[in-house]
């Protein structure tokens, strides 16, 4: 057996430290160099996520930026805000985080809307009352609000409430019964800055995809709620009694008071305005409905600028068939739109739409229509069997559009091309 003395010992302990120590510093350079480069290019590969999810401010009537959002004319929003999606904070998870951004983005630009009616007692005297309540969303820094029409229907009083508690009266600017929707104003004081919400495209949306409401449900104010939309495409007749075609469905939990408040992407972009529940209680029951952001675009411009929105129509007068005018009539169908008369010199009877020669007293000896005329079942691809799809049918339309009108004359079908 060799023997080594304490000095050799002492020295070989020594050099093996010294390579150790050297092999330690040399593998945690290389770890330190491939950490760097993932962060670097996870860093690159989030700002390509975060420049496409970054909503830009809107400009142009009937146009797009470039991601494709729909822009309205005048309107003067915030600069754009990206809304991140992943975090670094370990408390919580990216969907939590995500929720968490959009409510911070945009609950400042939800307010609470109440409103005053004119009542009157036993002796008619007039007397003011608390009417109904519900929500909007600041789309303007100038202190334009979108909202539905039922909301401030009947009111003669407006208030909008905002996030730190401060309450202003308002004024409608315009109102739109076929869609639902309205625009109200307020004026901010004098160095306000809003925060506004920008619209989304609704025509992209896909079933499952995740959406987040922010409303005021029974007055407790910019309450948040989340879902994914459930259905595209629904056409549900609201209670003015007019069809609005594809709605948006969602089972976001959404209740009295939701109503005019915004339906928002993970981007906190504006894709619905939230305007009815189907309930038999009438509370949530996972089934509410959104006007589209599409709808929108193409409405909030017209309200803002011309108080209405200026759609074509037929020039002829109309009236709804029913089973005892089918009867009385001779008519083998009791649905449709009798063309009762048509405007002399008109679009209409340019492309030989033919009025009624026959007079009859409808529902009171001081009304009267013709019998006789063509009756519409169809325009474009839109079946009319009552006044709210003849309605619904022309929601989209300009006057100067070229419609496919289906009628019924005799008992056969013509199709006629009429411009509005």
């Amino acid at each position: 057996m060799k023997l080594y003395s304490g000095t050799q010992v002492f020295k070989f302990c020594a050099l093996t430290a010294v390579i150790v120590f050297g092999v330690s510093i040399f593998t945690g350079r290389i770890s330190s160099s491939a950490n760097d480069d993932g962060v670097a290019a996870a860093r690159e590969e989030s700002g390509a996520v975060n420049e496409g999810l970054n909503p830009q401010n809107q400009a142009g009537a009937g146009e797009e930026n470039s991601l494709g959002n729909p822009m309205i004319e005048g309107l003067e929003q915030n600069p754009a805000v990206i809304i991140p999606v992943s975090t670094g904070n370990t408390n919580y998870t990216q969907d939590e985080v995500q929720n968490i951004n959009v409510y911070t983005a945009c609950n400042e630009a939800v307010v609470n809307i109440n409103t005053k009616v004119t009542s009157y007692d036993w002796f008619l005297e007039p007397y003011v009352q608390d009417g109904g309540s519900g929500s909007g969303s600041i789309i303007d820094k100038r202190g334009y609000i979108l909202t539905n029409v039922h909301v401030i229907q009947g009111a003669t009083k407006i208030y909008v409430s905002l996030f730190d508690g401060t309450q202003y009266e308002a004024e409608v600017i315009g109102q739109d019964l076929d869609s639902d929707l309205a625009v109200i104003k307020f004026d901010p004081p004098s160095g306000m800055e809003l925060k506004t919400i920008s619209f989304g495209d609704s025509g992209s949306l896909k079933v499952g995809q995740k959406v987040i409401a922010i409303g005021n449900p029974f007055g407790m104010e910019r309450t948040m709620t989340t879902g994914i939309v459930s259905g595209l495409g629904r056409p549900i007749q609201n209670s003015n009694n007019r069809i609005i075609r594809n709605m948006i469905q969602t089972d976001a939990s959404i209740n009295p008071g939701n109503s005019g408040g915004p339906l928002l992407d993970t981007n906190g972009r504006m894709i619905g305005i939230n305007t009815m529940i189907m309930s038999s209680s009438g509370s949530s029951s996972g089934v509410g409905f959104a006007v589209p952001s599409e709808t929108a675009v193409r409405v909030v411009g017209d309200l803002i600028k011309y108080g209405k929105v200026n759609r074509g129509t037929i020039a002829a007068r109309l009236v709804q068939n029913s089973r005892r005018i089918a009867q009385y009539a001779g008519l083998d169908i009791a649905t449709g739109m009798l063309v009762s008369e048509v405007t002399r010199g008109g679009n209409a009877e340019a492309a030989g739409l033919k009025g009624g020669t026959e007079a009859a007293y409808y529902g009171n000896r001081s009304s009267v229509i013709y019998l006789g005329g063509d009756i519409i079942t169809k325009v474009d691809d839109v079946e009319v069997k009552t006044l709210a799809d003849y309605y619904s049918a022309l929601e989209s339309k300009r006057p100067g559009d070229v419609v496919t009108v289906v009628v019924r004359r005799g008992r056969r079908d013509v199709t006629l091309r009429v411009v509005l």
